[in-house]
């Protein structure tokens, strides 16, 4: 129900317009009952039509009184054509329709669409002076190179809206592809609300173009001088057949390492590839796959990263009860190795602690003495009386969960390890232990282990010098006679390698597990035999493991380390629009963990901009602090931490944040996007083919509908101030008249 008077309109619901009339009738009785009985009538009258003013005047604002104003257009009806100027829209992918080349010739989409627009387009829409053309691009790259490039159909298209007063339609040609931004269908309904339609016209191919893509290197930040890293990528092949290539990843000097892979038709790969750093110093490195025949995008085969080497001082504790085979040769290859800094405890049932080169004589007495061991390994000890205590165990699962360490689980014979079940390390152990086979299982044959996916990809059992080799070494290595009696591994944890005999109610019997706990990592392996692979190749895949079991465990921990304070923080290589949590451990002058103090990160952005965070301390935990850093910029954030009022060194670092391609080459055409819109607003989307079509469909559409504007009077600020006021005036009326 509306009504109006001139400009101003009225649209009550049939209750509100009862209400009304009610309350007015009772106003004016009321009022009139009021006159009669007064002793002052010329003053109590005036009162009373100030009373019902402001009652009409309320129940006016009830029936939401609107004020119209109808602008009608002056100019000519006005046809925008927008065209899509992203990058995208290079793309080689568009076949030029017959009427523009003969020969179907296939350009770009931009090339297309500038074609298709120099042509008699113009001219036809113009609809010989009815309509003046409005020409616009869409999405255009920024000029500032820090900016991220991307396509915002939404935007441009609400303020083409905005500024266009005498709009009769709108024409876009795009490929739909949109990254930034609201949905493009947000605007289509502001064209369907002012009644315009919106042509969209799709440039360029439904299917995508054969192509190989880089997608992704997901390279560590750092690694150790000498050593190999695995590096991570994945590759989407659109080959319409399966392809055997190698992928190449290359240094500043030339230096090269390949690896052969096969990338099945239309599908995403994830590989990894190793690099064995050769020097310190930050490396810029390309990881590349060669050009395939037939491919048509050649832009995307390689991507660059940094790569920084550095040398390392890895300190390890091993504890241990018996001088064993698997403790001796574990040593040995530990004490060799000149990245490791060993200390050995060996509890010996009748010789007692033992003693000699790289031994201690006891479990470090304190917290600030065990936080300087990067990873502890557990050998076949427990909780006795002349081996660990309840306390030292809560100690060690304190370095892990809360300073980044390692701890390994090796049990042996004896079955010692069972007794940790009811410590605190318990909840580390990634396996459920069979209590009742202490001793664990012997075979009288020796048994095989079986890399998992999951092994066969980690850099943790990688013993040949390159991946396609591990398979074949790992099935030449000696087998084992005696495995730690386990149920199953727990959940959230990675099995590497499974007893190749062995199963259990679970399945095959796990023997080398990993987990995460905390910001440390954990690696239990059930076997007593590994010093065997030592037959006939001496120290060479022995000594790599053990190498490789070190620095994977204190790779977070040592990311970037000072006398008083480590910073290290996930994800590594964040893109912009990622959350960076940073985790820092803190110590005071006497090496002790930080329990009173600040710490704060000074963060600097690649465009110079800087700001600070303050870390928060975590009061469960032992000098950790954390706290999270946005990254809204690609490029190298460089990190300063410190504690405040403390005059050591602070500790400095780089995060690279990797840029984010939003604009690709290759991609279909997203013609449901386009569709969408145009059926939102009214429009059609026209296909290349089908342009007289659109001449005809805009020369036949109606004068645009003349803008009408709005302005809500039952919510304007005005409105309540001029209520306020009168009731003010009525109030102050009442008490200088005296007789209410």
């Amino acid at each position: 129900m509306s009504f109006h008077f001139n400009n101003l309109h009225f649209s009550p619901t049939p209750v509100t317009l009862a209400i009304g009339i009610i309350a007015l009738l009772a106003m004016a009785a009321l009022g009139v009952a009021a006159v009669r009985r007064s002793a002052h009538r010329r003053r109590t009258t005036a009162l009373e039509l100030l009373r019902f003013a402001i009652t009409l005047l309320v129940v006016l604002l009830l029936w939401k009184p609107e004020w119209l104003v109808v602008n009608e257009p002056e100019a000519r009806p006005r046809v925008a054509i927008l065209m899509d100027a992203s990058g995208s829209m290079d793309t080689l992918d568009a076949e030029l329709p017959k009427l523009f080349s003969p020969s179907r010739e296939v350009v770009s989409r931009r090339e297309w669409s500038e074609t298709v627009l120099q042509g008699e387009l113009r001219g036809a829409l113009a609809a010989d002076g009815l309509n003046e053309l409005v020409e616009r691009e869409v999405s255009a790259p920024p000029e500032d190179d820090a900016a991220v490039a991307g396509t915002d159909l939404t935007t441009p298209l609400v303020e083409l809206l905005e500024e266009e007063s005498n709009l009769r339609a709108a024409i876009l040609l795009s490929d739909g592809d949109w990254n930034l931004g609201q949905p493009p269908v947000v605007a289509a309904q502001r064209f369907l609300q002012r009644g315009v339609p919106l042509f969209t016209i799709p440039t360029g191919s439904a299917t995508r173009l054969p192509d190989l893509e880089i997608l992704s290197v997901s390279a560590p930040t750092y690694g150790i001088v000498g050593e190999n890293v695995q590096i991570p990528f994945s590759i989407r092949s659109s080959l319409d057949r399966e392809l055997r290539t190698r992928v190449r990843i290359r240094d500043e000097s030339g230096l090269e390492r390949s690896k052969e892979i096969t990338l099945p038709a239309d599908r995403i790969t994830y590989e990894s590839i190793l690099w064995k750093i050769g020097h310190e110093g930050t490396t810029t490195l390309e990881l590349s796959v060669p050009v395939a025949e037939g491919e048509r995008v050649d832009s995307n085969n390689a991507r660059s990263f940094n790569l920084a080497g550095r040398p390392e001082s890895i300190r390890v504790l091993v504890v241990e009860s018996l001088p064993r085979w698997e403790y001796r040769y574990l040593r040995n290859a530990l004490s060799r190795d000149p990245g490791v800094e060993l200390s050995c405890l060996l509890f010996h049932p009748s010789l007692g602690v033992g003693g000699g080169p790289d031994y201690i004589d006891a479990f470090p007495a304190t917290r600030e003495e065990l936080a300087e061991y990067d990873v502890v390994i557990l050998g076949d000890v427990g909780v006795a009386p002349d081996q660990l205590t309840a306390e030292q165990c809560g100690m060690i699962r304190g370095l892990v969960e809360n300073q980044a360490s390692g701890v390994v689980f090796l049990p042996g014979r004896a079955g010692n390890q069972l007794s940790l079940l009811d410590t605190p390390l318990g909840e580390l152990m990634p396996v459920l232990m069979d209590r009742e086979q202490p001793g664990g299982i012997v075979d009288t044959v020796a048994s095989p282990l079986e890399l998992t996916g999951e092994g066969r990809r980690s850099l943790l059992t990688l013993l040949a010098d390159t991946e396609e080799e591990n398979p074949q070494v790992w099935r030449s290595l000696p087998g084992f006679y005696w495995h730690a009696a386990v149920k199953r591994a727990k959940a959230g944890t990675e099995v590497l390698a499974v007893h190749g005999n062995r199963r259990t109610d679970f399945g095959p019997t796990p023997v080398i597990v990993t987990r995460i706990a905390g910001n440390g990592k954990v690696l239990y392996m059930g076997i007593d035999s590994a010093w065997r692979w030592r037959r006939g190749v001496e120290d060479k895949y022995h000594y790599r493991f053990w190498g490789q079991v070190a620095r994977w465990m204190s790779y977070q921990r040592n990311m970037a380390a000072g006398s008083n304070l480590r910073l290290y923080f996930t994800p590594e290589r964040p893109k912009p629009g990622d959350v960076v949590s940073i985790q820092a451990n803190a110590f005071d002058p006497n090496g002790a963990p930080l329990d009173e103090g600040t710490v704060v990160v000074d963060c600097t952005a690649p465009d110079g901009s800087s700001r600070r965070l303050r870390l928060e301390k975590d009061d469960a935990t032992w000098g950790a602090f954390s706290g999270q850093l946005k990254i809204d910029q690609p490029g190298e954030w460089k990190l300063r931490a410190g504690v405040m009022e403390d005059p050591r060194e602070p500790v400095e670092t780089t995060l690279l944040a990797q840029g984010v391609e939003l604009e690709k080459l290759g991609q279909p055409v997203r013609t449901a996007v386009l569709e969408e819109i145009a059926r939102v607003a009214r429009g059609r989307m026209i296909q290349p083919t089908q342009l007289a079509d659109l001449i005809r469909e805009v020369r036949a559409l109606p004068e645009p509908r003349p803008i009408e504007s709005r302005i809500p009077l039952w919510s304007h600020w005005l409105t309540i101030t001029v209520v306020i006021l009168l009731l003010s005036l009525f109030w102050v009326g009442r008490k200088l008249n005296g007789t209410f």
